[in-house]
């Protein structure tokens, strides 16, 4: 790359840390669950219907931060949001306990303690964080 005399090449460094809004933390995590949730193509919509159900959000909540058509969000509801996906991430580490149960139970030989302690160890992280986030949450609704 030729630059003239009068053009400067610049980089930029990442010395600072990006901010990042809530509403944007929340849209990773809706979508992240939708993901999940989701049964393939064409299921999304009953997806966020089924999550909005289980965790009592409204689906056009869940489809605004979906699509990264919310440009902020109240303290009562990323505190929700955030409190569905810490049980939604619990809910898949139960799941995961359970294959590695099931594997073990086919392949007794199978050395499978070290993914066990993993994810006993990474669910009792997820149980504290959604202990926080209660706590929080709590704090929020009586300062309101």
């Amino acid at each position: 790359m030729t630059l003239s005399k009068n053009e400067h090449h610049v980089v930029k460094l990442k010395s600072e840390p990006e901010v990042v809004s809530r509403a944007e933390i929340a849209s990773s995590y809706v979508n992240r669950m939708v993901d999940v949730e989701s049964r393939g193509w064409g299921d999304v919509y009953p997806a966020m219907e089924r999550l909005g159900r289980r965790y009592r959000l409204s689906k056009w909540t869940l489809n605004h931060l979906r699509k990264h058509r919310a440009k902020t969000v109240d303290d009562g509801t990323f505190q929700r949001i955030r409190s569905a996906y810490l049980h939604f991430c619990e809910q898949q580490i139960s799941n995961l306990q359970h294959e590695l149960e099931l594997e073990r139970s086919v392949h007794p030989d199978a050395h499978m303690e070290d993914f066990e302690r993993e994810a006993s160890q990474l669910l009792a992280k997820v149980r504290e964080a959604k202990k926080t986030a209660k706590s929080a949450e709590t704090g929020t609704q009586g300062g309101s």
